[in-house]
């Protein structure tokens, strides 16, 4: 077969093909930047970059927040002495003594003690998705599935604080990064927004815990992920969830779950169905899987065991071909940008592989195929004018051009899922609510100019703490999962431009934790070479 080959017209065409390549202009201009480039200035100003200690260098004072962080911890250790003097809190410690020796063996007892406290919060933050759906749509308790998770997020803290306060071995308390600064940044900026645009201040105030409230997931969570341990359970967990959402997605497109009719157009009667699992929403859903499905695929750049990295293809295969089964042009949108960053960072074959894939699947699922070529059609035009994006994202500019562009039309007014929730509003011929199917369009119309620039400094912020973290996990066995939380979170960003994926409330608080799991990797994990653990 090999001989066949190699006497063939077409493997002649590509072996010419390959030296006229190589030696071409383009190959000679790629050879000249990577001869090139370690003596080069942009080596060095990269490297300065990526090894940047997180609050200055050594011998410098300590920021403000920082030094407020410290200070809060020595409360907390003062706190806890009077606790551990107290009556009370010695009675307890005799009685749980015993408690503990009877429950604690058995396989129940080795599981408690191999998760503890800390391992099983982690467990219920990465099965946000789960547990929210069985609240809401199974148990069906009012205040339990709307307050369940600010619960969580207390607890949580709590327990940081408890754990600081009693045992003083946790440092993670102090844990100060620079995107803390970013968030607090926006939040200021939110806060002042509400507090000037609010003709309606019940709907503004929860126009911003909307916006603000589960940001809040990155402070949790960058503390309470203090060992590899706490992060294999984070990661492990995470992709365990999304390859079984994955599966009920392939099974809902195998039977044909059945779907509303608006989520197809008259014109793309070859698809017979849009998964959505329990997301509800096929863009949700996609955007789902873009989050996690290079964190699969990183599973298999990571690991050592053949087992593990045919899992973790495997898995990220299931995922991948969920998401196309979603038919969100978005969420493909989101994917393409989330394999390229991770093709560039870790095997750049898997670009072609990216090419090769979409063709087979564009050959394979017509459907596919027609729901792109729709897109570049002038029924797509004209649908898109008459009720689709295009109208909506004209209607919402001409919105806040007509009010203060600045401070914006006022939070929860427009666009969002508050505004759809409390319709103020008359709706008439030229006015009615909608989802805006843009965050950074959304965010514009409700918090105008300033509110837009700040959110987007936050996410720049964000990528640049993570670029770095990504660049000091650069010579160890962990930087294929740094990059493939990155990429995920990447693709999501992308993903936001088509869909209002931040008003998910689970969207969110994932898409925070995996920045702390990145920030944990690269700035707080016990390893990386001999600087400390603040750079």
């Amino acid at each position: 077969m090999r001989e066949i080959l190699n006497g063939s017209l077409l493997w002649s065409v590509l072996r010419q093909l390959r030296d006229w390549y190589r030696q071409g202009a383009i190959a000679h201009f790629f050879r000249a930047i990577a001869d090139s480039y370690p003596f080069s200035k942009t080596k060095h100003l990269w490297h300065r970059f990526v090894w940047a200690p997180m609050f200055g260098g050594e011998g410098s004072k300590p920021p403000v927040y920082v030094r407020i962080a410290a200070h809060f911890a020595r409360w907390l250790e003062r706190v806890g002495d009077c606790v551990r003097q107290s009556v009370f809190y010695r009675a307890c410690v005799k009685i749980a003594k015993p408690v503990g020796h009877f429950v604690g063996g058995g396989v129940i007892g080795r599981v408690c003690r191999f998760f503890g406290v800390r391992g099983f919060l982690i467990m219920a933050v990465s099965l946000y998705l789960p547990i929210d759906f069985f609240l809401r749509n199974v148990v069906q308790i009012g205040f339990l599935s709307s307050l369940w998770d600010e619960m969580l997020m207390a607890v949580g803290m709590l327990y940081v604080c408890w754990r600081r306060g009693m045992y003083r071995t946790d440092r993670s308390i102090t844990r100060a990064t620079p995107v803390d600064a970013y968030i607090l940044f926006f939040v200021g900026v939110a806060f002042f927004l509400m507090c000037v645009v609010s003709p309606y201040m019940g709907i503004a105030i929860d126009g911003f815990r909307a916006v603000v409230q589960y940001i809040f997931w990155f402070f949790v969570m960058i503390r309470l992920v203090e060992d590899d341990r706490d992060f294999a359970i984070l990661y492990g967990t995470l992709v365990v969830l999304a390859t079984l959402i994955g599966l009920h997605g392939i099974y809902q497109y195998i039977v044909a779950a059945p779907i509303p009719a608006g989520w197809v157009s008259q014109t793309e009667e070859s698809v017979r169905t849009r998964v959505y699992s329990l997301t509800g929403s096929p863009n949700i859903m996609g955007s789902f899987l873009v989050l996690f499905a290079p964190m699969a695929a990183g599973l298999a750049y990571y690991s050592k065991k053949l087992w593990l990295r045919i899992m973790g293809i495997g898995a990220a295969g299931i995922m991948c071909l969920s998401i196309l089964f979603t038919f969100s042009k978005g969420a493909w949108g989101g994917l393409v940008v989330a394999v390229l960053i991770f093709a560039i960072y870790l095997d750049r074959r898997l670009i072609g592989l990216m090419a090769v894939g979409g063709g087979m699947a564009l050959i394979a699922i017509p459907s596919i195929a027609n729901r792109i070529t729709y897109l570049f059609t002038a029924d797509y035009a004209a649908a898109s004018a008459r009720a689709g994006r295009s109208i909506r994202w004209a209607t919402g500019y001409q919105l806040l051009l007509s009010n203060n562009k600045w401070l914006g039309f006022g939070l929860g007014r427009f666009g969002g899922a508050v505004a759809m929730q409390n319709k103020i509003i008359e709706e008439t011929d030229t006015f009615s609510y909608f989802y805006m199917d843009n965050y950074y369009l959304k965010t514009l119309v409700e918090m105008g100019y300033i509110g837009l620039i700040a959110f987007i400094i936050l996410l720049v912020g964000m990528s640049l703490w993570c670029l770095r973290a990504l660049g000091r996990t650069r010579r160890t066995d962990i930087h294929p999962l740094a990059v493939a939380m990155f990429a995920g979170m990447a693709g999501v960003m992308a993903h936001c431009y088509f869909e209002n994926i931040f008003e998910v409330p689970y969207m969110v608080a994932y898409f925070w934790t995996l920045a702390a799991g990145i920030l944990y990797l690269g700035y707080f994990r016990k390893r990386i070479g001999p600087k400390s653990e603040n750079g």
